[in-house]
This record gives C-alpha cells, structure tokens and sequence, in this order.
C-alpha cells in the first residue's frame, strides 16, 4: 500500500489500474491523497482492477444461477424475493426477446408452459406446477432455448459489471474497450458457431448472398456486390456491439467525474459560490446515479438483444 496524489490524470478512477484507490490517505496536514493498493503479479504477470472486478461479476452470475437451478431442480418454484428477482429477468430475456426473435426454426409452433402458471415474489404459485415442473426439467422445449446460455451469460455478466461501477471506489469493467471488445468477439464467434451448426458452412454464406432477380451478368455482379457488404457489415454489426456498450458506460462515469468535478473548481472562488456549486453538484450526481443504474440494465439490454438478431439472422433462413 503507499500514498499518492493524482493531480494530472482526472479521470483515474473510471479507466483500468494495478489496484484500487481509497480516499482515506493524507499526505500531511494541507493535503489530501488517494491510499493506493496495488495488486500483486501472479507469475510475473500483472493483475489490475479490472480483472479482479470481472472475476467478482463472474462469481456473482455463477453463485445466483447455480443457487437458482438448485431450487428449481425439482419443478417447484424459487422462493424469496432475491431469487424470484434473478429468475424474472431470466425468463423476462427468454420469452420477450431469444424466442421471439430467433423464432421456432425447426419445429412447428411452441406453446409457452409458463403462460399457464403464476408465480409471485413470495414463491407462491397457482396454475399447474406439473407443468411448471416439465417446463424447468425440459431446458430446450423451444427451438431457440438452445441459444440461451449464451445469451444469459452475456446479459448477467455484463450487467453486474456495470452495476459494480455504481458502487463507491470501485469501476465499470464494461467502460474499458478491451472487454467490450472481447465481448464482441466472443458474440461473432457464437453467432458463426451456432450459424454453422444450424445451416452448415456453404449454407451460412450462401444464406448472406441474396437472389436479385435480375438475369444475366448484372445480375450476377450485383449479387456478389452485395454479398461482400453483407460480409463487410457482419463484421461492422459485432463491432459496433464493442463501442456502443463501452462509449455509453464510459460516458456514465466521465459525466460524473465532471459535475464532482465543479465542487473543486468552485473551491477557488468564495465561500457562497463554493455552497451553491457543491449543492447543486451533489444533486445532480444523484440524478445522474439513477440514470446510470437504468442505463447498467439497459445496455445489458441491448447488447443481449442486438446479440440474439445477429444468432437470428445466422440461423434463420432469408
């Protein structure tokens, strides 16, 4: 641990570094400073902020959905508010967004068990709970259930790494464009992964070439005109997923770093000035607060639902 000042960088606490600043270290009696503690390296390579932040996001999803399957292993329903809370927003993803979107592609039309059963915060039910058990031990009664895992994982990751950047001292890992990034990646492989496997690999480029109509040579020409930008594009769609959720986490937290960043600003100035600044600083820090733990869910959100479009269009034939 040791005792430092950032005087030059502003905007220390929303980027990535060796350890986790506290603002509890004095420098001495005028002067106030961060408490650095640094994170060791393991085998000569260097553990950061970040990584430690994704691991504890990793953890998290996998104690909630493990403690989750285990309840409702037997066909019954989860009881408690905490549980009943993860699990609606797990069947929230699976029945308004992965099958609606994806659709039945292989099969004919699929009746959602969960329609016939109602489950309150307190685990209560009424309805069938045959059904509802055969619902919970059937994990791929619906074509597109067999994207799910994917999906969920991407969505609870994402969104406990955004939610941990709401919590003070800590970071979004999502507002660095490495994860993003990797996050993209990882999504493009899923989606040509499950494309493949769906339609096989001629079928998944001959799926991107589209018929013009138009005979002859030109016809010809501009099929495969636009088939290379269907190919330019798949590219651009799962990079755009990196830069979109790393431009609107990123900006959350400089957004805040700016408007605290009034109070020392006004320090300068006289005492009222000083008063008025900080109040409305703090006010609108709150504000700002509660619109970044919207914009947490919102862009796990999206990334999750642009996700499942392009594992659609990979799987579905158009």
């Amino acid at each position: 641990m040791m005792f430092a000042e950032h005087k030059e960088d502003h905007f220390h606490h929303v980027r990535d570094a060796n350890g986790f600043d506290l603002p509890f270290g004095q420098m001495d009696s005028h002067q106030h400073g961060m408490l650095d503690i640094e994170l060791p390296p393991v085998f000569g390579f260097q553990i950061t902020k970040f990584m430690v932040l994704q691991v504890v996001a990793a953890i998290f999803v996998l104690f909630v959905f493990s403690g989750l399957a285990r309840r409702i292993r037997t066909g019954q329903p989860a009881k408690g508010r905490f549980w009943n809370f993860w699990e609606s927003i797990a069947l929230f993803i699976r029945d308004e967004v992965v099958r609606p979107t994806i659709g039945d592609h292989s099969h004919g039309h699929h009746e959602d068990h969960h329609d016939n059963l109602h489950v309150d915060t307190h685990g209560n039910h009424s309805g069938d709970a045959h059904v509802y058990g055969a619902a919970h031990k059937n994990t791929y009664s619906h074509p597109a259930d067999q994207y799910l895992p994917f999906i969920w994982s991407c969505f609870f990751y994402i969104l406990v790494c955004n939610l941990l950047g709401a919590l003070p001292w800590l970071g979004s890992a999502t507002g660095n464009i490495n994860v993003t990034g990797v996050l993209a990646v990882s999504a493009f492989a899923a989606t040509v992964n499950f494309g493949f496997r769906a339609m096989g690999p001629a079928g998944f480029f001959q799926n991107m070439k589209p018929d013009t109509g138009v005979p002859g040579v030109f016809g010809s020409v501009l099929s495969r005109g636009i088939f290379g930008i269907e190919i330019f594009g798949f590219f651009i769609k799962h990079s755009v997923l990196a830069v979109r959720l790393f431009a609107n986490i990123m900006g959350g937290h400089t957004v805040v770093a700016v408007i605290l960043g009034f109070i020392a600003v006004a320090a300068k100035q006289n005492v009222a000035m000083w008063g008025l600044v900080t109040f409305g600083s703090v006010i609108g820090q709150i504000f700002i607060g509660c619109l970044e733990l919207f914009v947490a869910f919102l862009q796990a959100y999206v990334f999750a639902f642009l996700a499942t479009i392009f594992i659609a269009g990979a799987v579905n034939k158009h």
